[in-house]
């Protein structure tokens, strides 16, 4: 019985036919397996504020919040001289993107009169930075 005959090349011979031009299927996305259980929720940890609340002898209790309070206020003193150094500097008419108080007030929610006093503030601490490194 006769084979049928070939229409392509035969089985040693390139092809000449060009690439078929239809697009292979995107690779199909996996979806999540679906959870069959809830993962447990972390129990929320018990509020601390630098372990006051496990001092039981109220002398040592009452050194340790002075000793905190005082440690806040020095901060917030020095917070809030870098807020005016840093509002000084945006309202510096040198700048070319310059802010007047009134926007400055707006940014971090002061009253533009507040805001124009930390901004003297502020330029007073800048001349004495600048007084300082000279000498």
């Amino acid at each position: 019985m006769p084979l049928p005959a070939q229409s392509g090349p035969s089985a040693g011979e390139p092809s000449t036919a060009p690439p078929s031009t239809a697009e292979a299927p995107p690779p199909r996305r996996l979806r999540p397996a679906q959870l069959l259980f809830e993962p447990p929720a972390e129990e929320p940890e018990e509020e601390r504020f630098f372990d006051l609340e496990s001092i039981d002898d109220p002398a040592e209790l009452l050194r340790r919040a002075t000793e905190l309070t005082l440690a806040f206020r020095v901060a917030a003193e020095r917070a809030a001289d870098f807020q005016a150094i840093a509002a000084a500097q945006l309202a510096d008419t040198r700048r070319f993107d310059a802010l007047s108080p009134a926007e400055i007030a707006a940014r971090i929610d002061w009253t533009p009169d507040y805001a124009t006093r930390m901004v003297e503030y502020g330029q007073t601490l800048i001349r004495q930075q600048h007084s300082g490194e000279q000498h």
